[in-house]
């Protein structure tokens, strides 16, 4: 079958040009309304409702918790999934938007109700991907193969994409030949780009306990300070990054995030507990890291006397973010056809992590990710000309963050629409 060329592509969406009012009400009720983690209820229902409206869509819905999944059976060829994700953060948003999100909910992880905001922009890549879905149903004479659509939970946690595996995504969908995704970030509205390669840090979370022997302020000849090797350990992590991995040939960022022990000044604790983030962009770095904190971790606690070793738990993991070298160029093609001088083939890898492919890993398929920025022009080039980037643009996770919803949408809307269509057939209509 014939596949589309790019300025086909390009020419398909300029001709299908729709009027996405209704998308952006959806964007502003979607960010008044955001939610936690594998509790994204409201927010999944407004989406399979949505879905639900598509003639000939098979939607299923509560995969893995709350995660979505459809598919638009459209006659032989490839099989693409386009994937968006459902959850926000525990974030106070203070962007003083008149649809600014008010909201408060009970962390189930926790139990402490927190405020909620949609901070990293999954609210756009919800209407972009369901708007893309809009266009390619009403253009599905001139295109054939099927169409996967998944909306993840839990993205912030990186358990969504698993989790969704786990409850039998493949079971219901057909595996995908490719698999892409996007994400809105802190750069002018206008700018798109992807790299071939890593394009993002893989990110691991872990908890260390030490144990020590709790005791009396007066006696600590009597008890065994797992403040002091909590301490000392911080300051030994500082050494992996400055004295264990190559300036030049590797990368690693090691962050202790938090450090919580005893209750009182005087009392020894029994235990200090710590939060450690790494983030790599080589499995051998990754290896490397890993093992040097726990070398250290146990080491700093044996020269404290401890009884016990400390105890290493991991919390979070999201894979490196790599996009198959040849769907990559694939895409790079469509891009630069359809966004012209605002696509950037080179886009620097970024430090931030995703699960997003885990989907493809998991069925050993090529994934591609790209990102698009979401910052209105005026306000940047303001900014740039004053010098104060940095202070004056909001970046992902900020309680400021605040894409401007057009042409963001659009932007997101077409990119989504290119993607699909690079590996679609095109419908022999002679």
């Amino acid at each position: 079958m014939e596949a589309f060329q790019p300025t086909q592509i390009s020419s398909l969406i300029g001709l299908n040009v729709s009027d996405l009012e209704d998308y952006e009400a959806l964007y502003k009720k979607l960010h008044s309304h955001p939610e936690l983690s594998h509790q994204e209820f409201t927010t999944a229902n407004i989406v399979a409702e949505k879905l639900r409206t598509v003639p000939n869509l098979e939607v299923y819905d509560n995969i893995g918790g709350t995660g979505i999944a459809a598919v638009l059976r459209n006659g032989p060829g490839k099989t693409v999934l386009l994937r968006s994700e459902l959850d926000a953060l525990p974030i106070l948003e203070e962007t003083h938007l008149p649809f600014a999100s008010k909201k408060t909910m009970l962390d189930e992880s926790d139990g402490v109700v927190k405020p909620v905001m949609h901070a990293c922009g999954h609210d756009m890549h919800m209407v972009c991907l369901l708007a893309a879905l809009d266009t390619l149903v009403t253009t599905k004479h001139i295109w054939t193969g099927t169409l996967v659509i998944v909306f993840q939970p839990a993205e912030e946690l990186g358990e969504g994409a698993q989790r969704m595996i786990d409850g039998g995504l493949y079971d219901l969908v057909p595996i995908p030949d490719v698999l892409m995704a996007q994400h809105v970030v802190a750069k002018p509205v206008g700018r798109i780009g992807m790299r071939p390669g890593v394009m993002l840090a893989g990110s691991d979370s872990l908890k260390l306990t030490f144990r020590g022997r709790g005791g009396h302020a007066s006696m600590p000849d009597r008890a065994i300070d797992p403040v002091v090797m909590a301490a000392s350990t911080v300051m030994r992590l500082q050494t992996i990054v400055s004295r264990q991995i190559s300036p030049s040939q590797e990368f690693a960022i090691v962050t202790v995030g938090s450090l919580n022990t005893g209750q009182a000044a005087n009392i020894i604790p029994q235990k200090a507990e710590m939060q450690v983030n790494i983030r790599t962009a080589h499995s051998y770095t990754r290896k490397k890291v890993l093992a040097s904190i726990e070398r250290i971790a146990k080491a700093e606690s044996s020269a404290s006397g401890a009884d016990e070793e400390p105890l290493i738990e991991a919390i979070t993991n999201f894979p490196i973010t790599e996009n198959d070298k040849i769907t990559t160029e694939r895409l790079s093609d469509t891009f630069e056809a359809v966004f012209s001088n605002g696509f950037d083939p080179d886009w620097p890898r970024s430090n931030a992590s995703e699960d997003f492919t885990k989907l493809g890993l998991a069925v050993g398929k090529p994934c591609c990710f790209w990102f698009l920025g979401c910052i209105d022009s005026n306000t940047w080039d303001e900014a740039e000309k004053k010098g104060r980037v940095s202070q004056d643009i909001p970046v992902n996770h900020s309680s400021s963050f605040a894409p401007a919803i057009q042409p963001t949408l659009t932007i997101g809307r077409n990119a989504m629409i290119a993607g699909a269509l690079t590996f679609l057939s095109k419908r022999n209509t002679a």
